[in-house]
């Protein structure tokens, strides 16, 4: 089983063979932020302090940016000296800095169905103390459908990214459940789409990198070093499964969800629940 829960793991594997450890990342935070609006999105202040700075970044024409929804699997761009950068957001489409768009750069956008999605960022929030409070699984699943969460809807994120992918054209919109279902296809779809040609070896050594196990015993990856992370809650490397969700609706969860994901329904991104 593989795992995509930081979905920019294969592009730190295959461009990237120093990346920053995570433990140097460190932030201890004294108590869990709450939520406020920010240009019509949910957020934390841990995220909008610096905004002038993220506004303004300037992007190069060879960045590559990675952006997902929280838990579909950083903004330190102007601290990297290589070429190309790898830049990660979660930022919605609408708040991305411009240049990006200026500059063309290639971006790759990785979504989840939104079942799963909420499951892990339910577990996520548990043990991460610069989330906002949780709650218990029910209230979390509401706030998930209201899309009151840290970078706002599922919805409106997975659908202002696909949309963008309709007029830019270096955008590579990827699904997490394909990567699961079949690694090596997806691999070399990315590899198409960024320009490389690795060889049998290096891809192999991608594949083998971002397995889940190997991924969940590396602490560049797991964040065990991080203070404001309890892994006695529950590992930052949790299943990475497709279907995890199954354990955690009941029938009247799952049919309420149902009934609210219908407002999915004048968009073209189809997800599925299962490989």
């Amino acid at each position: 089983m593989l795992c995509f829960s930081c979905p920019g793991a294969v592009l730190v594997y295959l461009l990237n063979p120093h990346p920053v450890p995570v433990s140097r990342l460190s932030m201890e935070l004294p108590s869990r932020p709450n939520l406020f609006d920010f240009h019509g999105v949910s957020m934390i202040h841990h995220f909008t302090d610096n905004w002038e700075n993220i506004r303004n970044f300037q992007a190069r024409p060879d960045d590559i940016l990675i952006a997902t929804y929280p838990k579909a699997g950083t903004e330190l761009a102007d601290k990297l000296s290589t070429s190309p950068r790898l830049i990660k957001t979660h930022l919605p489409v609408q708040l991305v800095p411009n240049s990006f768009w200026e500059q063309n750069c290639r971006i790759v956008y990785v979504a989840r169905n939104a079942k799963d999605n909420a499951v892990s960022y339910f577990h996520f929030d548990r043990m991460n103390q610069a989330q906002p409070e949780p709650g218990d699984w029910n209230n979390f699943l509401q706030r998930f459908m209201d899309g009151k969460m840290v970078f706002g809807s599922w919805y409106d994120h997975v659908t202002g990214w696909w949309e963008r992918k309709q007029t830019h054209s270096k955008l590579h919109y990827v699904f997490y459940e394909d990567m699961v279902e079949d690694m090596r296809r997806e691999l070399d779809r990315l590899c198409s789409f960024l320009g490389l040609s690795p060889s049998a070896e290096e891809k192999e050594r991608v594949r083998e990198g971002v397995q889940f196990d190997n991924m969940k015993k590396n602490s560049m990856a797991n964040y065990s070093t991080l203070p404001i992370m309890d892994i006695k809650i529950s590992p930052f490397m949790r299943k990475g499964k497709v279907g995890d969700w199954k354990n955690h609706f009941t029938v009247a969860q799952s049919e309420q969800f149902d009934e609210d994901y219908k407002k999915m329904k004048n968009t073209t991104v189809q997800f599925r629940t299962v490989v």
